[in-house]
This record gives structure tokens, sequence and C-alpha cells, in this order.
């Protein structure tokens, strides 16, 4: 059994450390966690005493195979709840990820299994990332960012990545949500933003910060 803050300093991790594929530095966690790199260090060692985590001074922290297996069940739980609070209670996605960060840490794995089989077992959450199966395995979709296509490309949006409640909103309002498809009609040289048109009806201008924040699967 481990603790709210333990399974949530995981995760973190996790996460740095599939997007980067290094170890990680306090400075970092700190950053993903809101807190002070002194704080990280007490956390650390405490992980690292339990064996969950390994630590290289200069280096940074890298998981271990039981701190990984205890950060992907905590996401595959945190990613089911918000699947069902959207699909099945009808919260907006932008709203699903806070309740989810207090359902994700419910221990009944039974409760889970039941949860994943009501749902269909979904591949994906309403964000559009990956839901880890039971065995942990995470099956990952190659996607591009809708900044990286090319004039003429066709796709459907597919995920995000950023997550913020501001960002969310602001594709709700434009109906860029997922599943919708695109068409890049123009690139503008001089800011790089983009004219897309959307389901093949109605043309939208976005910035090229929102481009790089938009995943798209490609035809």
């Amino acid at each position: 059994m481990y603790s709210y803050t333990e399974e949530n300093y995981l995760k973190a991790i996790y996460k740095l450390q599939e997007q980067s594929g290094e170890a990680i530095n306090t400075n970092s966690i700190a950053g993903a966690m809101a807190t002070k790199a002194a704080s990280v260090t007490d956390m650390i060692k405490k992980l690292s005493d339990k064996k969950l985590l390994k630590y290289q001074k200069y280096k940074g922290v890298h998981l271990t195979d039981a701190g990984k297996k205890i950060a992907i069940e905590t996401v595959r739980k945190h990613r089911l709840w918000e699947t069902f609070l959207h699909h099945k209670l009808n919260f907006l996605w932008d709203e699903v990820h806070d309740v989810a960060e207090q359902l994700e840490h419910i221990q009944s794995e039974a409760l889970i299994d039941k949860l994943d089989e009501y749902l269909g077992f979904p591949s994906h959450d309403p964000h559009g990332d990956p839901i880890p199966g039971r065995n942990g395995i995470i099956k990952v979709t190659k996607l591009l960012l809708l900044s990286d296509l090319e004039t003429g490309k066709h796709g459907i949006i597919s995920g995000v990545v950023n997550h913020s409640r501001l960002f969310l909103q602001y594709l709700q309002k434009n109906g860029l949500t997922l599943g919708r498809s695109i068409k890049i009609l123009e690139i503008n040289a001089f800011d790089l933003s983009v004219q897309i048109e959307l389901d093949k009806v109605k043309k939208i201008h976005i910035s090229n910060e929102v481009a790089r924040n938009i995943l798209i699967k490609t035809k």
C-alpha cells in the first residue's frame, strides 16, 4: 500500500520518463508536481528506500520495474475514471481530470477490472491518451502534431498535448474535438498559423501554438 502522494510522484516521473527517455532531474519533477525541489529530494529518498526508483548523482532518477508497475496502474485507473466520467456521467472533457485525480487512488483491482469491462475495454481516454491494459501493456497509435502536416494533408483529431482546462475549453468552443476530420488548407509563412477545413464544411484559422498541441491520425 502506498500513499496518494507516492503514487502521484511515481506517475509524474513515469510520464516525464516516457517523454524524454532519460533519467529525470529534481527540477523537472518539482515542476510536474508544482512543489519545491527540497520536497522532491525527500520523496526521492523515500521512494528509493522502497526500491521504487533509482537515483544517480548528477544524472537523476528512473523508475525500477516495481515503481513503473505502480505508475502504470495509477495511469490506467486515472484514464478509466476519466472515460467513465465523460461517457457515462456527461462530464465535459475539461472537467474530468481533477475528479479522476481523486478516484485513481482506489485500491480495489476488482472494481477497476469491472469498470474496464463496463466501459467496453476502451483503448483511449477522452483526451486521446492510451489506456494501459490490465497486463500493463500500452498500445500506442502513431500520431502527428497538426503543426507537422503539410498543405493538402488530411487527418482525424485523435489527441491533445496540452491538457489544461483553458485549452480544452478553447478546442470545445471551436469544434476541434476528437474524431473530427481536418484538412490543411494553408500555412501562413509569417507566423506558421494554419487555416484548416473541419469535417469538409467549416473553415477555421488557428495559431501555431494551437496546432502544436493537437494530435492527428493521418489517413
